[in-house]
């Protein structure tokens, strides 16, 4: 068993906070264990607790549409959320119920080593910019520690206000300039590749 799998399997059995008693399914993630490129989202909602995956409902859609727009598919990329369980009718996660999934949080970005983290919504964003408004920083890619961070909106939103629909659109495009940036200076082209300008 892999440590994903394993870890997947620990999650499955987590009393750790309410939120596990009244869940149909856990939903610890899914992806290729060397995925460059990372989604934390923030929890599972109705569909991703009936089916125990993440983003499988309308936002995921709009997720794979985003992909896609990209040349990517959601085999290639590792997707999870902050929190594991759904809380009760979608509403926020609670402070301690993040904390509660935290260490898992922790293990599955240790294990995937992702070169570039997109947080979609601002409770994933908290994780590495707690003081920020995503409507200022949404789009802004940011170097932390060995990974370069990409603040999105979260799909869901998008969907429901046009606003955030094309500025998440605009956003995503930056992906692939950003994958680049984050290889490794063996995979880089040689031919004169332009250096990102993190702000």
């Amino acid at each position: 068993m892999g440590e994903l799998e394993q870890l997947a399997a620990e999650i499955a059995q987590c009393q750790k906070c309410p939120l596990g008693r009244g869940r149909t399914h856990t939903v610890p993630g899914e992806g290729p264990a060397d995925a460059r490129l990372m989604f934390i989202g923030e929890a599972p909602g109705f569909h991703e607790d009936r089916l125990g995956r993440p983003f499988v409902g309308p936002a995921g859609q709009f997720l794979e549409e985003l992909l896609r727009s990209i040349g990517m598919t959601r085999d290639q990329v590792y997707i999870c959320n902050v929190i594991k369980c759904r809380p009760p009718n979608n509403r926020d996660p609670l402070p301690e119920e993040i904390e509660a999934c935290r260490p898992y949080l922790d293990r599955q970005i240790e294990v995937v080593r992702p070169r570039v983290i997109a947080t979609l919504g601002r409770y994933s964003m908290a994780r590495y910019l707690p003081n920020a408004s995503i409507s200022q920083v949404h789009g802004r890619p940011r170097r932390i520690g060995d990974v370069i961070v990409l603040p999105l909106f979260h799909p869901a939103a998008a969907l429901h206000q046009p606003r955030y629909k094309a500025a998440i659109e605009q956003d995503f495009l930056k992906i692939p300039e950003l994958l680049r940036e984050a290889a490794p200076e063996e995979d880089r082209s040689q031919a004169g590749a332009e250096q990102l300008s993190l702000f």
